[in-house]
């Protein structure tokens, strides 16, 4: 029923990375001047708008008539993400998926999987069945989980092409961290290629590399795809530097709402700070209780300030959900009200720090209640950030 569809359909899953990603792509595939566009936890994305959807992997019907909607805008190449829940809902049935890639794994929606194996087999889904007979599997090699994808690539007979220092495809072979980016240089086919990303962090390098081995997979020329890299602009809410107080620090915006997510955006900051990590972080309502203490264990021990506030509380009390933190984190400040936090933080941040405000990312809304009385509140750490240091700026003048 719903035809056409674009040409070349890719598929990201992984705990973390998956909106970045597809993002990047998307950018790699229209700076090789193919119509791209990606689908995920920002909505359907092309070079000239960006629609939201509300879901990471909207229902199947939505699914496909958002595909069908943009073959006929022209679009050829598309890049999605592939959620566990979306995969073991089959939501991304019904296309031809040439390249799936698969970046990490760790603890996530344990409100909805069992435990990790479940949420593990729900992602190899992507390889052991949503892939196209004769497609390739991209694997982020330098993850615990990923031998065990590679075997699952291996026994569906998919092409496999591992990234990373441990990868045998894209190969990375070293990355010097810079003022606002990275150098990296990577081997492919025996050739080695530099590329100086413009963006912070090793995950951001991490998911830049997959997102260049899902375009060589489909057919990017490499010495292209690479110079692309060196190209890539800042994915919304991921690492994405919002302000700079009148101080000069920094105010870093990140999506990062698991543990091993919040040490990897504290990790990418901290070779670029020589004062204080200041992290400002909460933990969502009816979601998996059991992240909130390694939450807080993971912001206390690699900052040097952290301020425990609000996230979305949704059906929950607020005030229960940051003392659950608190107890990874005793050393932690409570400021409940999540814009006095950020507001906080960076009237107290002084040169040389850097502030990182976690958790909600690119979302617009802060959720408060559930059912008939819930309220999503407008909020955007992005927004907030800004205006603070604004206020603040012409506060001190």
């Amino acid at each position: 029923f719903f035809r056409p569809v674009p040409e070349t359909v890719v598929a990201v899953t992984g705990t973390n990375g998956k909106t970045s990603t597809v993002e990047m792509t998307r950018q790699i595939w229209r700076l090789l001047g193919e119509r791209s566009a990606s689908i995920g936890t920002l909505g359907v994305t092309t070079s000239d708008e960006s629609v939201s959807t509300g879901l990471t992997t909207p229902d199947i019907v939505t699914f496909l008539s958002n595909m069908t909607g943009l073959a006929r805008e022209g679009v050829t190449h598309v890049a999605y993400e592939a959620s566990s829940h979306g995969l073991s809902q089959y939501r991304n049935e019904g296309l031809r998926v040439a390249a799936g890639a698969f970046t990490n794994l760790s603890r996530d929606h344990r409100d909805y999987h069992a435990d990790m194996e479940d949420h593990f087999a729900a992602k190899m889904r992507l390889s052991a069945e949503v892939a196209a007979d004769g497609g390739t599997a991209v694997i982020w090699a330098d993850d615990a989980w990923s031998p065990r994808a590679i075997e699952t690539a291996h026994a569906r007979g998919l092409r496999l092409l591992t990234v990373g220092e441990a990868g045998e495809g894209v190969r990375l072979i070293s990355r010097r961290p810079g003022h606002l980016g990275q150098d990296l240089e990577i081997e492919w086919e025996g050739t080695r290629y530099q590329a100086a990303l413009p963006l912070i962090g090793a995950y951001q390098a991490a998911n830049a590399l997959v997102a260049a081995g899902l375009v060589l997979a489909t057919g990017g020329e490499p010495a292209r795809v690479f110079d692309a890299v060196g190209r890539l602009q800042p994915v919304r809410g991921r690492l994405e530097r919002a302000a700079i107080t009148a101080a000069g620090a920094p105010v870093y915006i990140d999506y990062a709402h698991t543990p091993d997510a919040l040490a990897a955006a504290i990790e990418a900051l901290r070779p670029h700070c020589s004062g204080r990590l200041i992290t400002v972080f909460g933990a969502g309502g009816d979601r998996d209780q059991g992240k909130r203490i390694p939450m807080g264990e993971v912001a206390a021990s690699r900052s040097d300030l952290v301020i425990v506030t609000d996230d979305n509380p949704s059906g929950e009390d607020a005030a229960a959900i940051r003392a659950q933190v608190l107890q990874g984190a005793p050393g932690a400040r409570e400021i409940g009200d999540r814009r006095e936090g950020i507001q906080a933080v960076i009237a107290e941040a002084a040169a040389g720090d850097i502030v990182l405000v976690a958790g909600k990312g690119h979302e617009q809304g802060q959720i408060v209640g559930r059912g008939e009385a819930m309220q999503v509140v407008p909020f955007d750490d992005v927004a907030v950030a800004r205006e603070c240091a604004a206020q603040l700026s012409g506060a001190s003048h």
